[in-house]
């Protein structure tokens, strides 16, 4: 099928194209929108600045496909597969993309808010500077993802993979980050106050910088993390885990750490007030000064 035969058909109320074959067709800038493209073939296909809002692109083969500045809202995109796809500034607002797989994929700022990511597979995606506010990304595998710069305020990461990611400068305010996998993840600057990180596992990440008021770190595990300069003011930190974790400059202002393990952990220069000095473990604690 050709590009005549699609816009003439369309133009006359068609809109079921189950398991076309549109491969490397250039249809920049077309008007598709509630199109059923379910299952269809779409590789190299160019649908930059289209739109195809509230259509049905479940199950559809998208790889290398260029789609920068499209509008894909609340359309349907779930075990898609997107891979190397230029989705930069694209309009996910809403959209299913449940299951799909964007490895590699360039997304950068789009808008993804509210968009339904879980069980997707960003593995090396680039979303800097992307909107995903309130989505779902339960189980997402974003591991070596570049997400620097992005806005993920209330965002649902619960058991996500974000091992090896950029997340430095991101807003991670509110989020879900219970159990999630984030070991040796950059997360510079990053904005998680608020954020819940029960049982995460941020094992040697880089969190110098990053604002974690009032985040839940209860049971988290950050082995070897870099804390310095982070502020931790009324987090709650029981029974987390900071073996041999760099705390320069750290704040812990009205901070809850019952039961947090400080073995070997580096405290010079952290301002701790009203935060308890019973029921820790501090052996090889590396403490020169404290204010």
């Amino acid at each position: 099928m050709d590009v005549t035969d699609i816009t003439s058909k369309y133009a006359q109320g068609v809109r079921d194209f189950v398991g076309v074959d549109l491969s490397e067709v250039n249809l920049r800038g077309i008007d598709l929108r509630g199109i059923n493209l379910k299952g269809a073939t779409l590789r190299l296909i160019n649908l930059s600045g289209a739109n195809l809002s509230g259509a049905d692109l479940s199950q559809t083969q998208l790889n290398v496909a260029r789609l920068s500045g499209i509008n894909l809202q609340q359309a349907k995109l779930n075990l898609a597969v997107l891979n190397v796809a230029n989705l930069v500034r694209a309009n996910l607002c809403k959209a299913d993309l449940s299951g799909a797989s964007l490895i590699r994929s360039e997304i950068i700022r789009a808008d993804l808010s509210e968009a339904n990511l879980s069980n997707a597979n960003l593995g090396g995606a680039d979303l800097r500077e992307a909107t995903l506010r309130r989505a779902n990304l339960y189980r997402c595998l974003l591991n070596e993802a570049n997400l620097s710069g992005a806005f993920l305020t209330e965002a649902n990461l619960q058991e996500a993979s974000l091992n090896s990611a950029n997340l430095s400068r991101a807003d991670l305010s509110s989020a879900d980050l219970r159990n999630s996998e984030i070991r040796q993840a950059n997360l510079a600057r990053a904005n998680l106050s608020g954020a819940n990180l029960t049982g995460a596992n941020l094992r040697w990440s880089d969190l110098s910088g990053a604002n974690l008021r009032w985040a839940n770190l209860s049971d988290a595990r950050l082995s070897g993390a870099n804390l310095t300069g982070a502020d931790l003011s009324y987090a709650n930190l029981n029974n987390t885990s900071l073996i041999h974790a760099d705390l320069t400059q750290a704040r812990f202002m009205e901070a809850e750490w019952v039961g947090a393990d400080l073995t070997g952990a580096t405290l010079n220069g952290v301002k701790l007030h009203g935060v308890s000095r019973f029921g820790l473990k501090t052996e090889g604690l590396n403490c020169e000064w404290i204010d």
